[in-house]
């Protein structure tokens, strides 16, 4: 099997994974919602050019980002945070393993994972 199926194999367990964490936290149904369809609105940022919108992607899909919101939400203690952290983590790992990694200044289709649909 090829890394790169092994990699998105693991993106998909981990997209499992924080699926499981939002029915253990109980999280209203409009949350799951949130999970495929939120991080995307950072698109937007692309009306700005490809390095803007490239930022503006990244921050919404960057783990590192989504751990350190899940965590402050852990400490602080706040539902809304930990969710959201959860939320970005999740989406992220779904976009991975779909193939979508992240943004390039070049163009929506560069990503660290090489071009999109290659």
């Amino acid at each position: 099997m090829r890394m790169k199926n092994i990699l998105r194999l693991e993106e998909a367990a981990l997209f499992g994974i924080s699926v499981y964490a939002l029915t253990r936290f109980d999280a209203a149904w409009w949350w799951y919602l949130l999970l495929f369809l939120g991080p995307d609105i950072s698109m937007i940022g692309y009306l700005g050019g490809n390095k803007t919108g490239a930022f503006w992607y990244n921050l919404f899909h960057h783990k590192g980002v989504a751990a350190v919101i899940f965590l402050t939400g852990w400490l602080v203690p706040d539902d809304t945070l930990l969710l959201t952290g959860l939320i970005l983590f999740g989406h992220s790992c779904m976009d991975r393993a779909l193939g979508y990694g992240l943004k390039t200044p070049e163009g929506f289709k560069h990503t660290h994972l090489g071009m999109i649909g290659k």
